[in-house]
């Protein structure tokens, strides 16, 4: 299937699942979900996947639900989870490296009737991701290069996700240079735009190339972070 945008049906039908938000309702609707949802994201996953390869050739990316695509279905068991069944936006996950693709650097986005989210890194490090980057950046020339990244991206109109700490850890100290990368829980920078770039699929490729292009040099950062994890 080739990829030329979602359906200008592809919004309402999400704001409807917010509306609805039930299982007998989707399971009524289900054949709407695969037209306008998910047979459009496994084109957009296979079209886009090419491109970015040319960004970064070791790459990870395949149309299935668990790789690329997650689930519409919430897992509504975890402790502090929203309890609705199911989600009313779309994520998209492309990752870098042979851990979980959600401690992996990743090239990422979603889309919902309010937004089209779009960011690069791990926006919320588990452990050993955390304990890697807090090595990382104890290195005083990396924890330079990585304020440097930084601030070129918020220069460009790039957002980074907010800091998770107030105190310091262990082996950082608010004199460092830079002492403010270790307040992060996670790291990733992102921009948010207008939905209904999705409904023209010439001008989201182009348009999310041009951001991922930007975003490159903190991916390969945070790619750098996770060749540094541990294994138990």
């Amino acid at each position: 299937m080739e990829f030329s945008g979602f359906s200008k049906k592809a919004l309402p039908f999400l704001e409807a699942i917010r509306q609805n938000n039930d299982k007998e309702w989707f399971e009524l609707h289900r054949k709407e979900y695969e037209e306008y949802i998910l047979n459009p994201s496994r084109a957009f996953v296979e079209e886009f996947g090419e491109h970015l390869m040319a960004l970064e050739p070791t790459i990870n990316y395949a149309p299935k639900i668990n790789k690329s695509l997650f689930r519409i279905y919430r897992d509504t068991r975890r402790m502090g989870a929203i309890k609705v069944p199911l989600k009313h936006r779309i994520g998209v996950i492309f990752w870098q490296g042979s851990g979980s693709r959600m401690q992996s650097s990743s090239f990422y986005l979603h889309f919902s009737p309010d937004e089209l989210f779009v960011a690069v890194g791990v926006r919320w490090f588990e452990k050993p991701m955390l304990d890697a980057y807090r090595e990382y950046i104890k290195d005083d020339l990396r924890r330079e290069k990585l304020a440097l990244v930084l601030e070129k991206l918020n220069a460009m109109g790039y957002k980074t996700v907010e800091k998770g700490y107030k105190r310091f850890p262990r082996g950082f100290h608010a004199d460092m240079l830079h002492s403010e990368l270790a307040l992060y829980k996670g790291m990733a920078t992102y921009k948010v735009l207008d939905p209904h770039l999705i409904e023209d699929g010439e001008k989201l490729i182009e348009r999310l190339y041009k951001i991922y292009e930007d975003m490159l040099p903190l991916q390969k950062i945070i790619y750098d972070v996770s060749l540094r994890v541990k294994e138990d």
